[in-house]
């Protein structure tokens, strides 16, 4: 009887290790009033990108959910309406998987919306499921569609500034290995799928990285988030209907609810103060070191050049403007921290930046895919 209870009191003990390590999140703080501002979730209609959402709305933001199922998109937006009280809660369609999906989204948000203020990366795959396509499927919707989008998005993100890039990426980043030469093959069988999600997130942590570089100045900041082990559908997505009732347990026990995955994310768009850390790795509202592959400028520029190409964005596209153009004043502070933005007179004009869409669906209208639906 007393070795039960010894037996007993370890694994009780054990557990209180686990759950106050990895399991209990820290609360994310940050800005509380966000009334004014624009927030941009993708893949919000379930999981950590749906408290993610419902964090931002309860703040008063005006959140669009992007998605790519319309139906659970514009069923999550009713859900995140009725629960923060706040009706700024909109869906809009978005498929990573389909560079013309995320073109179209672009035209759309930017001729609708007059401002962007968050743009937070938090749709991904783990798995290609059935789907066979002839490129790499898990790079293209963790990473080149994230990147097409930021690119295509940065005149709103520039003339808000300050502002923020959010990147959810994943502890998987360590056993990522990025070969440039096959970085794009198609992924067939479930040890080549596990390969690439950790390399698609060692592209993220990279990519953060690169376009920390590149935007410094700019007053757009970027962090790439580790939300920590959470008991999401992307953890039993694809694990086989047998085995799902026996992992459901185990996974509730020591895995993350969805609300504590989003506190990182959200404490990289909302902790005021992280702007000289722009760049770099987070993980439980902390920022983390990375090992040297993930640091490595070397294969981030590269990196950022081989998603150009794969994103088809041209020379054209990358050239930088004369100056920025200004947002509609909606009220509020266009700064994530600057109680006195300027008042500009006309709403951004997204035709006189370099990302001039019209020019761009011209140049590449001959060039893009068919939508890629995801199983």
């Amino acid at each position: 009887m007393e070795a039960l209870l010894l037996g007993a009191g370890l694994l009780l003990g054990a557990y209180v290790l686990v759950y106050y390590n990895l399991v209990k999140a820290p609360p994310c703080g940050g800005i509380g009033n966000l009334r004014g501002r624009t927030a941009v979730v993708t893949g919000a209609n379930s999981g950590i990108g749906k408290m993610t959402a419902l964090e931002l709305a309860r703040r008063g933001a005006r959140v669009v959910l992007a998605c790519r199922s319309r139906e659970r998109g514009e069923a999550a937006a009713f859900d995140l309406r009725q629960e923060s009280g706040n009706n700024e809660v909109i869906f809009m369609a978005l498929d990573l998987a389909s560079l013309a999906s995320v073109r179209a989204f672009a035209t759309a948000f930017l001729s609708s919306e007059p401002r962007l203020d968050i743009l937070i990366h938090n749709a991904g795959i783990s798995s290609c499921g059935r789907t066979r396509e002839a490129f790499n499927l898990l790079l293209r919707v963790n990473h080149i569609g994230p990147f097409l989008l930021t690119h295509l998005l940065l005149p709103h993100l520039k003339a808000c500034a300050p502002s923020r890039v959010v990147v959810v990426a994943s502890a998987a980043h360590r056993r990522g290995r990025l070969d440039f030469k096959r970085l794009d093959r198609p992924v067939v069988g479930w040890r080549q799928e596990l390969r690439a999600y950790a390399d698609s997130k060692l592209a993220n942590v990279l990519f953060a990285r690169e376009l920390a570089t590149q935007l410094e100045g700019t007053g757009v900041t970027c962090y790439a988030a580790h939300p920590g082990p959470v008991n999401s559908e992307l953890f039993l997505r694809h694990v086989p209907g047998w085995l799902r009732p026996l992992l459901r347990p185990l996974a509730w026990l020591v895995l993350r609810a969805p609300r504590g995955g989003a506190q990182t994310p959200l404490y990289c768009a909302l902790q005021e103060g992280l702007e000289p850390l722009s760049g770099r790795y987070f993980a439980n509202c902390h920022v983390e070191e990375v090992p040297p592959a993930a640091r490595d400028d070397q294969a981030a520029h590269r990196l950022w050049e081989v998603s150009k190409r794969l994103a088809g964005l041209g020379p054209a596209e990358d050239a930088e403007p004369d100056e920025d153009p200004q947002p509609e004043d909606s009220g509020a502070p266009s700064s994530l921290s600057s109680p006195n933005p300027k008042e500009p007179t006309e709403p951004p004009n997204p035709q006189s930046s370099p990302d001039d869409l019209s020019k761009i669906t011209h140049r590449i209208q001959a060039k893009v895919e068919p939508e890629t639906q995801l199983s």
